[in-house]
C-alpha cells in the first residue's frame, strides 16, 4: 500500500506493508541514525522523534506514523557547502545542532550506536524545558541504553547544549593536559589512608587535585622524585575529540548494517530448541520451494571442517571443537541450518517450513556435575584438543601451576583462611547485535563487511573452513557498535559466506537481540575456591586457587580466559608459594568466550572478597593490609614465571606501579572511613534497616601478550603536508582510531586533523591481531609511533636538503637531525623553516623525487600493567537485601594519558559494566537449558536514571616500554568491588 510521511520536512510517498515498522521503512529510505537494537524498543537505538516526543520506531508501525511529523538525526544538522574546521563533515561544512556539537565536545561518543537516540531525546526535552536539571537529563536519556559511556559524559553534554541553546557562554572544554615529564611518583607512608570523612579536594599532605568539570576526570599531579624531563606534547595528553565524532553525531551509516549491496538477500538462522540432542532427519524440501528462497543448508550441504571460532593468534590455543552445521547440537540456540531468501519474512517462513527430528539426550547444566560424567558432549571423531582438554571427561582444558611450597607455607602461617565463591554468566550485550554481509567483488573474492574485533584473524580461520585461499578474501571492518570481546570470535561470518557461495549473491546475516544473548558468547562462570596463609604481622605467605570454569557448549577461549584469571589475581599480592589449578568443563549452556577484563574480574572478586574477610578477622586496615603485600615497581610479575597465555612462559619485571599513590590519593579523594569497631558502615539516620557503608577493592590488569601481540602501522604523506596513516587495529568505540593519531601527530608535528586514519581492512591495512587484551594503544600505538619516526626523518632530510639550497658564503648548512617538527613546519636551529606542505611538494616533484612514507611493526617484551584503586559508597537493605550503589572513585595507574577524554570515558563505561556485573546482570536459564531473560527489559543492564556518581582518578606514571609511555586503560576497571 502506498503511504505519505513527513520525514524532516519532506513529504514522501512510500509502498510498505501493512505489518512494516517505522524503523524498517526509514532505513529502506536511507535514514540510517535510527538504529535496530532489539525488537521489543527496550534498548531505544531506534528512537526518533514523532511529533516532537520521542518513540522506539522498532515497536510503532509506519502506519502510526501517517500524519504526524518524523524527526530523525538526519534532520537536526544543515550542510553549509565546503570548507575546512572542527565541524567538516562527509560531504563537506556542516551546521551541528548544539547537542551535536556537545556531544562530540565533551567526548559523550564513544561506539555510537546509540548516540543519535539519545541526542533525539535530549532534544525533546530541551525543546520543552530549556533549562534542565541531572536529574532531569538523566531522566530523559533513560529509554536509551548505552554500554560504552557509563551516561556521564552524555548528561554533560546535553546540560552544555542546554546553557548554549539559552544563549549563555560556555567555556572551553578543559582539557586535562598531558604531563611533559616522566616521573615515578613518590611511594605513600603508612597511616595516610583513613582520611577524615569531609575530605575535600585536597589530598591528605595537601597535594591539590585539580578537576574537570567538563569531563569528570581529575588528573593528580603526583610528586616527582625521579625523571627525565621531555619536551612540551602539544597533541598528546590532550582531551581531542574523536576524528570520527562528527559523522557519529550525525547519524550517518557507518556501521555494518547500514551498507546496501543490490540484490543482497537476506540470512536466518535455524537454531536448537533442545540443549543436547542428534539430529536424525532433516527434511528442507518445503523451505527450498518457497518461492523467494535461494538457498537452504545444513550439515549435508556444506564441508565439515572443524575449527575454533576464538578469533586469537595461530596457533590457536585451544580446541578445534566447532563445524558450520554438525549432526549434533549442544544447547539451546545451537545453529541447525541456513537460509538466504528475498525478504526477512520469506527467511523467517522457510525455517519454519525445515523439519528436523531429534533424539534427546540427556544435558549438563551444572559444571560440578560435568567432570567425568556419562554423557559426553564432544564425542566427533574429528576434535582435536589442546593442553590437557579431554573430551571424555567434558573437560575443554586444565591448568596447574606452583610456585614455592604451598604446602610447608600453609602449615606454618599463623592464620589459614579457606572459602569458596561462585560468579555468574553475564553477557557482554553490546547495543549492535553481529551483523556480517558477504559478497563476491568484481574480481571474484570473497568479502566480508563485519561488525568483527579480528579482521585478520577471521580471513585465516575461514580460509580452510570455506575452502578458498587467503587471497581470494577480503576483510572490512566498518564502525563497531560495541565489541566488549563478544566480537572477538568467528561467529556468523563462515554461515554467512556459504550463503553467498550457494547463492552467488550478496548476502547479511543480523542478530536479533535474543539470538545475541543465547548464541552469541558470554563471560565465563566460575567456582572459585581461595585459600590464603597469612602471618599475624600481616604477611601473605602462600595463596591457592582452585577454578571450576564453565566453557558451555565449546571451548573457545577456554583455556586463555582461565589462565589470565589465575595470571592477573594470583599476582596483584606478591606471595612467595602459589599454587593454581582449573578445570575448564563443557555443559549444555551457551558458549563463553571473551569479554573485557578476560578472566580478570572472575578472578579478582574472589580474592578481593577473600582479603577483606581477612582484613576484617584480623582487625587490620584493608588499604594498608593490601599494600603491605601488594607487587610494586622491581618486583618480578609472579605468574610470569610459570604462565603466559598458553606459550612460554615469560617472566616479567614490574617497571612501573603507582597502586600506593592511587590507594592514598583516592581514599583522599572519596573520603574512605573506618568505622571504631572495625566495620566500614553505619546505621542511615531514622532507617535503622539501611546501612551505609564504604568498600575498596584494588586491581592489576596487563597491557598485551608478550611476544605474541603484533600490529604495524602505514604512512603516506600528501601533497598538503597531510598524512595517510593506515592500522590494522579495530576500533570499537574506544577512540583507538584518535589517541594513535594523536601519537603520529605528536611525532610528525602536524594538528590531528592532518592525520586521516583508515583501519582494519585485510586489503588495505597492514596486519594487525585484532582489538582485545587491552594491547591497541600499546602494541599498534607503538607500530605507528615507528613508521612516524620513519616519516619524521625523511621530512628532516629532505627540510635540510631546502633549507640548504642556495646558502650564502660561510653559513654552515643545517644537520637533518637538528630540525624539530612542530606547528606543521620543520624547523632549523637558526629559526629558519619550510612547511610540511613545501617539504612534500618538493619531495613529490622536484630534485630525487620520492614518497614520503614508513611502516612500523611493534612486538613487546613485556606486558606493562595497569594498577587501579577502587572505591564505592554502597546502602544495603538489611530487610530485602537490596544493594544500591551512590558513588563509584576508580583511581587508576594506566601510564601516561593520550587523551583524558576518551580514556575517562572508558574507565566510566567500564565502571558501569562491572556494577551492573556486582549487583544486576545474570543470564538465568529454565530446568531445559532455555535462557528465561534474552532482552534487555529482563536482563538488567543500568540507565541512565539509575547511575551512581562517578569519579575517575589519573595518577600517571611513564612506562617505558613504550615510546609514549602508556599502559592499558579500559579493561583495569572490570572489577566487582562491593564490600558493604
Amino acid at each position: 500500500m502506498e503511504i505519505t510521511l513527513n520525514i524532516n520536512d519532506q513529504v514522501r510517498t512510500l509502498t510498505v506493508a501493512p505489518g512494516d515498522t517505522l524503523l524498517e521503512v526509514l532505513r529502506r529510505e536511507g535514514f540510517y541514525g535510527a538504529k535496530h537494537g532489539c525488537e521489543d524498543g527496550s534498548c531505544g537505538a531506534c528512537t526518533v522523534l514523532v511529533d516532537g516526543a520521542p518513540r522506539t520506531s522498532c515497536t510503532m508501525l509506519a502506519l502510526q506514523a501517517v500524519g504526524a511529523h518524523i524527526e530523525t538525526i538526519e534532520g537536526l544538522a544543515g550542510i553549509s557547502g565546503r570548507g575546512q574546521g572542527p565541524s567538516q563533515g562527509w560531504r563537506g561544512q556542516v551546521d551541528l545542532h548544539p547537542l551535536q556539537q556537545a556531544f562530540v565536545e565533551v567526548g559523550a561518543i564513544q561506539c555510537g550506536y546509540c548516540t543519535p537516540g539519545m541526542i533525539l531525546a535530549a532534544k525533546s526535552l530541551l525543546d520543552r524545558e530549556p533549562n534542565p536539571t541531572e536529574e532531569q537529563v538523566r531522566d530523559a536519556l533513560s529509554g536509551v541504553l548505552c554500554r560504552c559511556t557509563g551516561y556521564l559524559k552524555p548528561v554533560q553534554a546535553v546540560l552544555r547544549a542546554a546553557a548554549v541553546m539559552r544563549g549563555e557562554s560556555v567555556p572551553p572544554v578543559s582539557e586535562a593536559e598531558g604531563s611533559s615529564a616522566c616521573a615515578e611518583v613518590v611511594p605513600a607512608p603508612p597511616g595516610l589512608f583513613a582520611a577524615p570523612p569531609d575530605a575535600g579536594p585536597a589530598l591528605a599532605d595537601g597535594t591539590p587535585v585539580t578537576g574537570s568539570p567538563a569531563t569528570g576526570v581529575q588528573t593528580v599531579t603526583p610528586t616527582v622524585v625521579s625523571g627525565t624531563q621531555t619536551a612540551p606534547l602539544r597533541v598528546v595528553g590532550k582531551s581531542e575529540p574523536k576524528v570520527d565524532a562528527i559523522k557519529l553525531a550525525q547519524g550517518h551509516p557507518a556501521f555494518a548494517a547500514d551498507l546496501e549491496k543490490r540484490g543482497m538477500l537476506v540470512g536466518k538462522l535455524l537454531r536448537s530448541p533442545h540443549a543436547h540432542a542428534r539430529i536424525r532427519r532433516i527434511d528442507t524440501s518445503r523451505a527450498r520451494a518457497l518461492p523467494g528462497v535461494h538457498a537452504v543448508l545444513t550439515f549435508e550441504d556444506v564441508p565439515r571442517v572443524v575449527f575454533s571460532t576464538a578469533g586469537q593468534s595461530h596457533p590457536i590455543p585451544g580446541p578445534l571443537d566447532h563445524v558450520s552445521f554438525d549432526t549434533k547440537v549442544r544447547f539451546v540456540g545451537d545453529r541447525v541450518a541456513a537460509v538466504a531468501a528475498e525478504t526477512e519474512d520469506i527467511a523467517a517462513e522457510a525455517l519454519r517450513l525445515i523439519e528436523v527430528e531429534y533424539e534427546l539426550l540427556p544435558a549438563i547444566f551444572d559444571p560440578r556435575q560435568a567432570l567425568d560424567n556419562a554423557t559426553r558432549i564432544h564425542d566427533e571423531p574429528d576434535y582435536v584438543g589442546f593442553d590437557h582438554a579431554d573430551p571424555e571427561r567434558n573437560l575443554a582444558a586444565q591448568l596447574h601451576i606452583e610456585l614455592g611450597d604451598v604446602d610447608a607455607a600453609m602449615a606454618r602461617a599463623d592464620r589459614v583462611f579457606e572459602a569458596e565463591y561462585a560468579v555468574q554468566r553475564v553477557q557482554q550485550a553490546p547495543i549492535e547485535p553481529y551483523v556480517c554481509i558477504t559478497y563476491w567483488d568484481e574480481d571474484d573474492r570473497l568479502v566480508f563487511y563485519t561488525s568483527t574485533q579480528v579482521p585478520f584473524h577471521i580471513r585465516r580461520i575461514l580460509s580452510p573452513v570455506l575452502g578458498l585461499p587467503v587471497r581470494r578474501m577480503r576483510v572490512i571492518k566498518p564502525r563497531i557498535g560495541g565489541g566488549f570481546g563478544n566480537k572477538q570470535e568467528v561467529m556468523i561470518e563462515d554461515a554467512c559466506a556459504h550463503l553467498t557461495i550457494a547463492t552467488g549473491r550478496p548476502v547479511k546475516l543480523e542478530y536479533t537481540r535474543e539470538e545475541q544473548f543465547v548464541s552469541s558468547t558470554t563471560r565465563h562462570p566460575m567456582i572459585v575456591r581461595l585459600r590464603t596463609g597469612v602471618m599475624n604481622d600481616g604477611r601473605i605467605v602462600a595463596q591457592e586457587m582452585t577454578a571450576l570454569t564453565d566453557t558451555g557448549a565449546y571451548g573457545n577461549h577456554a583455556l586463555t580466559v582461565t589462565g589470565n584469571t589465575a595470571h592477573k589475581a594470583l599476582s596483584l599480592y606478591n606471595v612467595p608459594n602459589i599454587r593454581f589449578h582449573a578445570d575448564i568443563v563443557y555443559t549444555n549452556l551457551p558458549t563463553a568466550g571473551a569479554y573485557r577484563g578476560y578472566g580478570v574480574p572472575q578472578g579478582f572478586w574472589p580474592l578481593e572478597s577473600h582479603i577483606e574477610w581477612i582484613c576484617r578477622e584480623l582487625g587490620r586496615d584493608p588499604i594498608e593490609f593490601r599494600l603491605q603485600n601488594a607487587i610494586k615497581a622491581g618486583d618480578e610479575h609472579p605468574m610470569s614465571k610459570a604462565w603466559s597465555e598458553g606459550r612460554a612462559p615469560n617472566p616479567e619485571i614490574i617497571r612501573t606501579c603507582a597502586l600506593p599513590e592511587a590507594a592514598r590519593q583516592g581514599a583522599a579523594q572519596f573520603g574512605f572511613r573506618q568505622g571504631p569497631s572495625g566495620h566500614d558502615y553505619h546505621t542511615v539516620p531514622g532507617k535503622p534497616h539501611l546501612r551505609r557503608g564504604h568498600g575498596v577493592a584494588m586491581v592489576m590488569q596487563g597491557t598485551a601478550i608478550p611476544y605474541l601481540d603484533m600490529g604495524a602501522a602505514s604512512i603516506k604523506m600528501n601533497d598538503d603536508g597531510s598524512f595517510n596513516l593506515l592500522v590494522g587495529a579495530t576500533d570499537l568505540g574506544t577512540g583507538s582510531d584518535t589517541v594513535i593519531a594523536q601519537m603520529v601527530a605528536e611525532v610528525l608535528g602536524c594538528r590531528l586533523e592532518d592525520v586521516v586514519v583508515y583501519s582494519s581492512d585485510t586489503d588495505m591495512t597492514p596486519f594487525d591481531k585484532g582489538a582485545y587484551a587491552s594491547s591497541t594503544t600499546y602494541i599498534s600505538g607503538g607500530a605507528a609511533v615507528r613508521a612516524a619516526e620513519q616519516v619524521a626523518e625523511q621530512i628532516r632530510e629532505r627540510a635540510a636538503l631546502m633549507l640548504n639550497a642556495d646558502l650564502p658564503a660561510g653559513v654552515a648548512p643545517v644537520e637533518a637531525t637538528t630540525i624539530h617538527l612542530h606547528d606543521r613546519r620543520a624547523w632549523a636551529p637558526d629559526g629558519r623553516s619550510v612547511s610540511l606542505e613545501e617539504v612534500s611538494l618538493h619531495a613529490l616533484h622536484q630534485a630525487d623525487q620520492r614518497q614520503i612514507m614508513g611502516i612500523g611493526s611493534y612486538v613487546s617484551p613485556v606486558s606493562p600493567p595497569p594498577f587501579a584503586a577502587q572505591f564505592a559508597d554502597v546502602v544495603v537493605d538489611t530487610e530485602t537485601g537490596q544493594v544500591t550503589v551512590e558513588r563509584l572513585l576508580m583511581a587508576l595507574d594506566c601510564g601516561v594519558i593520550v587523551n583524558p577524554a576518551t580514556a575517562s570515558g572508558q574507565i566510566e563505561g567500564g565502571m558501569t559494566q562491572a556494577l551492573g556485573y556486582a549487583v544486576s546482570e545474570e543470564m538465568v536459564f529454565d530446568s531445559d537449558g532455555r535462557m528465561i531473560n534474552p532482552r534487555f527489559g529482563d536482563y538488567r543492564i543500568f540507565s541512565a536514571d539509575e547511575m551512581p556518581e562517578l569519579q575517575v582518578l589519573f595518577v600517571p606514571t611513564c612506562e617505558p616500554s613504550h615510546p609514549f609511555g602508556v599502559k592499558a586503560v579500559a579493561d583495569a576497571t572490570m572489577m566487582r568491588g562491593l564490600y558493604p
